[in-house]
C-alpha cells in the first residue's frame, strides 16, 4: 500500500507538471496576434513548423490568453515588401520574409548569407546568430524586429540540360535571386537573369532561362522536375530568412506574455534550422526518384532528374570567388561599418578575412 501510495503521488506530481506547463502563462488580458509568415501554404517551412507551433500551440500552452490569426502569403495575397510595410506600420504583428527583402534599405542582412560563405547549413546558423544584435541595431530604426532567423533548403542549379559541373554552365542564362548570387553566376561566365519565383515554371519550360538557382525541395515543390532534367547541387547559400515583430507592439507587451512569446520563436527557430537541414537532402532524393531518401517532398517517378553532386574544384571555385568578387562586391555596397562587422563577427566564423586592395 505504501509503495502504491508514493506511486500514485508521483504520478499525480508528473501530472501536475505537465499541467503547469500548458498553461506557462497566469491568467491576464487575452493577446490577440496577427502573423504572416511563408511564400506558400503547402511548405512545410508552413504547415510543418508554423501551424503546429504558431496557430495550434500557442493558445494551447497559455491555456488560451494567446490567439494567433496566422496566414501564408498568397492567403492574404501579399508579397515580401508588402508583410514588411505591414510590420512596419502595425497592421502585422509577426512576419516573416527573406533577408534579401529588406536589404535593399539595411544592406548589412545581406551578409549573412553571401554565395559562398557558408558551406554547411551549420555555419550559416552559427553566422546568422552572430550578426544578430547587430541586425537588429538597423531594423530597430525601421520598427522592426527580428526575433529568428531560419533557412531554406541549399540553394542549388536546376538546369534544362545535363549540368554536371560549372563550367557546363558557362554561357548559360540563370535565373538568381539577385545580390552575391548575380556576382557569382557573372563570374563563371553565365549570364544572371532577374524572373520571378512564379514565373521561372514557364521561363524553363520555353528556354527563357537554361537554368534557375532556388532550393532543393523548393524546386520540387514548385514542379521544377517537370521543366528541367538536372540539378548541380552546389549550394551556393541558404536563402536565410527572418521572423520580424513590430517593435513599439514587442515592447508594450506584458513582460510574461513576451518571455512565453521568446521562448515560443526560439521553438520555431530550432525546429526551421532543422527542417532546413532535412530538406535539402530530400529534395535532392525526390527530384532524382530515390523513394527511400524522399520523405517531405513529392517523389518524381516520371522522367527524375539528374543528381549531380559538386566536384571539390568547383567548390574551390565558389570559395574563391567569395573572396576575389563576392566580397569586395558587397562591402563596396555596404560600407566601411560593414568592413568592420563582418571582421569582427563573421571571419572568426567563415574563416574567411576580408582586405581592402
Amino acid at each position: 500500500m505504501k509503495r502504491f501510495h508514493l506511486t500514485s503521488l508521483a504520478t499525480l506530481a508528473l501530472a501536475f507538471s505537465g499541467s503547469a506547463l500548458a498553461q506557462s502563462l497566469p491568467p491576464g488580458p487575452t493577446v490577440n496576434i496577427q502573423a504572416v509568415t511563408q511564400v506558400g501554404p503547402a511548405l512545410p517551412q508552413y504547415t510543418k513548423v508554423d501551424i503546429p507551433i504558431l496557430r495550434e500551440g500557442v493558445p494551447q500552452k497559455s491555456g488560451g490568453r494567446i490567439k494567433v490569426t496566422l496566414a501564408s502569403w498568397p492567403e492574404r495575397n501579399l508579397n515580401g515588401p508588402e508583410v514588411i510595410r505591414l510590420v512596419r506600420s502595425g497592421q502585422v504583428d509577426i512576419g516573416a520574409v527573406s533577408l534579401q527583402t529588406v536589404s535593399g534599405e539595411v544592406p548589412m542582412l545581406d551578409m549573412v548569407d553571401l554565395a559562398g560563405l557558408n558551406p554547411t547549413v551549420g555555419q550559416a546558423r552559427k553566422v546568422s546568430q552572430a550578426l544578430l544584435p547587430e541586425l537588429n541595431k538597423e531594423l530597430e530604426r525601421f520598427n522592426t524586429r527580428i526575433v529568428a532567423m531560419y533557412p531554406f533548403a541549399g540553394q542549388i542549379f536546376f538546369c534544362r540540360d545535363k549540368v554536371a559541373s560549372l563550367a557546363d554552365l558557362k554561357g548559360k542564362r540563370i535565373r538568381t535571386s539577385g545580390g552575391s548570387s548575380n556576382t557569382f553566376v557573372t563570374s563563371i561566365g553565365a549570364q544572371p537573369t532577374s524572373v520571378g519565383f512564379p514565373e521561372v515554371y514557364a521561363a524553363l519550360e520555353r528556354g527563357v532561362v537554361d537554368c534557375a538557382i532556388t532550393g532543393s525541395s523548393s524546386g520540387n515543390g514548385a514542379r521544377w522536375y517537370e521543366v528541367s532534367q538536372s540539378q548541380y547541387a552546389l549550394p551556393l547559400f541558404w536563402s536565410v530568412a527572418m521572423y520580424v515583430v513590430n517593435l513599439n507592439w514587442w515592447n508594450k507587451l506584458d513582460p510574461q506574455v513576451r518571455a512565453f512569446l521568446e521562448a515560443t520563436m526560439k521553438e520555431v527557430e530550432d525546429a526551421q534550422w532543422k527542417l532546413g537541414e532535412e530538406t535539402t537532402e530530400d529534395g535532392l532524393a525526390c527530384n532524382s526518384g530515390d523513394k527511400a531518401g524522399c520523405k517531405i517532398g513529392k517523389i518524381v517517378e516520371s522522367k527524375p532528374m539528374a543528381l549531380n553532386r559538386p566536384t571539390q574544384a568547383d567548390q574551390d571555385t565558389l570559395r574563391a570567388t567569395l573572396t576575389s568578387a563576392i566580397l569586395p562586391e558587397f562591402m563596396q555596397r555596404c560600407g566601411t561599418r560593414c568592413i568592420e562587422t563582418y571582421n569582427r563577427l563573421v571571419a572568426p566564423v567563415s574563416g574567411v578575412t576580408y582586405q581592402a586592395k
